[in-house]
């Protein structure tokens, strides 16, 4: 990720992941950073005593965490001071700041090690699953951001200029895609990555209306009902809607209905054709 905005946007995603853990485990230090340019910047620390691991850089390959993200898989040194299966690069940060027990948990999207999430304590003591889980979660919450943040990027950078009449083959597959979106951004919690998928949303929603269209409706659709009616664009059944969107069928038809209300549609149908000529589905 290039630009600042985005750097900025990843030491807030480390930091709030990092902030969250430090609640959830019994680790009394925790610390993690995103890979940049073949090695991982520890840009978020809680709970530490000196400032040893500030501006600590990690190598892939390299002491515990390098070797977490190479193998793609959890180290733990239960004695990091005496640990031979792992090089001591960073020692000065790591005993420096007097951790003895130290688990490196790499942050993996779709086979690419990105990050590393570290748990620390000051004195040695046993790590089993209930002790490590937070962590884990940790690492899966950062991998799960990240993956939809490659996604929305992907999609952005595959976006043309609108033309005066697209394609059937090009609506349907805008419309899929608007349909997805609003399926991704209901799992996200990073509010910085759901502000940016609503730009594409909306953007998405814009391109396949041809210029003189009306958009004169004074209509505010909820995320809900915008979810339905993107699913009813593309053919889907109440039932259909429910499994996608994990909701009851009848919760589904009270969207639908609600949205039906507001754009004075007395069809589904209808509903999808006037929220098209607002702009608020492609």
């Amino acid at each position: 990720m290039g630009s600042s905005v985005e750097s900025d946007a990843d030491t807030r995603l480390v930091s709030r992941a990092v902030s969250d853990l430090a609640r959830q485990t019994r680790f009394p230090v925790v610390f993690g950073g995103l890979e940049r340019g073949g090695a991982v910047h520890v840009t978020a620390i809680s709970g530490t005593r000196t400032r040893s691991i500030e501006g600590l850089v990690v190598e892939a390959g390299r002491g515990l965490g390098g070797a977490a993200m190479i193998e793609k898989r959890p180290r733990l040194a239960l004695d990091y001071r005496t640990a031979r299966t792992i090089t001591h690069d960073y020692d000065r940060a790591i005993l420096g700041e007097g951790i003895s027990t130290l688990l490196a948990v790499p942050v993996v999207v779709t086979g690419r090690p990105r990050g590393i999430v570290y748990c620390g304590s000051w004195t040695p003591g046993p790590v089993g699953d209930l002790v490590s889980r937070p962590a884990f979660r940790a690492a899966d919450m950062l991998a799960t951001e990240l993956r939809v943040r490659e996604e929305v990027d992907r999609r952005v950078a595959a976006l043309t200029p609108a033309e005066p009449a697209l394609p059937a083959s090009a609506q349907e597959d805008l419309r899929e895609s608007y349909a997805e979106l609003r399926s991704i951004a209901a799992s996200v919690t990073d509010p910085d990555l759901r502000e940016r998928i609503a730009a594409v949303e909306k953007r998405l929603a814009g391109m396949s209306r041809p210029a003189a269209a009306e958009a004169s409706l004074d209509v505010a659709l909820s995320p809900r009902e915008l979810d339905v009616l993107a699913c009813c664009a593309l053919g889907a059944t109440n039932a259909e809607i429910a499994a996608s969107l994990s909701l009851r069928e009848g919760t589904v038809k009270s969207y639908l209905q609600a949205a039906m209300a507001k754009l004075d549609a007395s069809t589904r149908h209808a509903a999808v054709a006037k929220a098209r000529r607002a702009g608020l589905l492609p």
